[in-house]
């Protein structure tokens, strides 16, 4: 028997004995069958479509195309009309997510890197060169253009000459400098400081200077904190100053509304603008599609 009646134990030797076809042997669960590759792939067309309002409308408008630049086709793609996505990564493997979802193009972020590369906050911590390597990487994962964070040139404005060299060289197709002091703190954060009017138009203008330097076409994305630091006013001024400075694409960050999103659009016109929607953001998620036809080119996702 299994069990001694006597003791109430089990018999192991008993126990061991019995053939695994015994019917005391539990059958296997039953297993549930999953979706095939053809309802995978019809549901990921059909996701692909809902978004397609999201892209340009012209597909032939992503990708680096032979013989050209990464910033030559950033450049085609914010010419084309429409609102363009570029969500943040922080390796090669997330841009080849980006890249693979169909997305025309991919931002490195400062804040995403600083915590994948080093575990710590946005607060000016990560430097040049860790910020370098890893779109160097990135960069060599994907076809098509990435911009980089390069937060506030790491130092004046020699630094940040070599900052927009170094970036170039490491094949991303455009470069976000903003005018907040060193250290900087996260753009989702309360407190922070800017750098004077005439430092901050200075800087864009060493970013054009190296651009030309090394004859490079990459994307200068002029950023200004000075709407929390300072006044919505401030940072309009600020804004104009960068375009009039030579900067290819303007973002103010933490604006406050749409009507905010409106006065920012009717600045430097012509010039792409650049809006920051994230849950921390404060700016409605759906704004892309409220305002696709007034100059909101590209935004970046976190």
């Amino acid at each position: 028997p299994l069990v001694d009646t006597h003791t109430h134990t089990f018999n192991l030797s008993a126990l061991q004995s019995i053939p695994l076809h015994s019917p005391l042997a539990l059958p296997p669960p039953p297993r549930r069958p999953g979706p095939t590759p053809g309802i995978l792939r019809r549901r990921a067309g059909a996701a692909m479509a809902a978004r397609a309002p999201y892209f340009a409308p012209e597909e032939g408008a992503r990708g680096i195309r032979p013989g050209e630049s990464p910033a030559a086709a950033l450049r085609r793609i914010l010419a084309t009309p429409g609102a363009h996505q570029a969500p943040c990564c922080f390796d090669a493997l997330g841009a080849r997510l980006v890249e693979r979802a169909g997305f025309p193009i991919c931002f490195m972020g400062g804040f995403c890197v600083s915590a994948a590369r080093l575990g710590l906050p946005d607060v000016g911590l990560i430097s040049y060169g860790e910020m370098v390597d890893q779109g160097r990487l990135i960069t060599e994962a994907v076809s098509v253009p990435v911009i980089g964070d390069g937060d506030n040139g790491y130092g004046n404005s020699m630094n940040i000459k070599r900052t927009v060299k170094g970036y170039i060289n490491a094949g991303l197709a455009g470069i976000m400098l903003e005018d907040q002091v060193a250290p900087k703190a996260c753009g989702h954060t309360e407190g922070r400081k800017v750098i004077s009017r005439e430092e901050a138009v200075m800087h864009i203008k060493a970013a054009i200077d190296a651009r030309k330097e090394s004859a490079s076409d990459i994307v200068i994305v002029a950023r200004t904190d000075s709407r929390q630091a300072v006044s919505l006013d401030e940072a309009l001024w600020r804004v104009q100053a960068f375009a009039d400075a030579g900067a290819d694409v303007l973002f103010i960050d933490a604006l406050a509304s749409i009507e905010e999103m409106k006065a920012f659009c009717a600045v430097a016109p012509g010039v792409p603008k650049m809006a920051n929607l994230s849950i921390h953001s404060g700016m409605p998620m759906n704004l892309i599609r409220i305002h696709k036809q007034e100059m909101i080119c590209f935004s970046v996702f976190l």
